[in-house]
């Protein structure tokens, strides 16, 4: 990959972690007597947001490394 799209993926991967930091402490404003799945009712959707953001930083880093391995040749 390219340098462009190591840092693109890399910034990607920086967003996703905060919106799902966002979705991950999004708390309902219900009593507290609500089930744990109604009173977070989008940590489902932070989970799958850290799991999006994993993979683009780790396709990132491993691009990266194996470009600079490359490069130091």
């Amino acid at each position: 990959m390219r340098f462009k799209t190591e840092v693109s993926l890399l910034l990607i991967a920086i967003t996703l972690f905060a919106v799902a930091m966002f979705f991950f402490s999004y708390q309902n404003g219900g009593s507290a007597t609500l089930s744990y799945n109604l009173a977070f009712p989008y940590r489902g959707v932070a989970l799958a947001f850290v799991g999006f953001g994993s993979v683009s930083m780790v396709t990132a880093s491993i691009s990266y490394s194996k470009r600079s391995k490359n490069l130091l040749c």
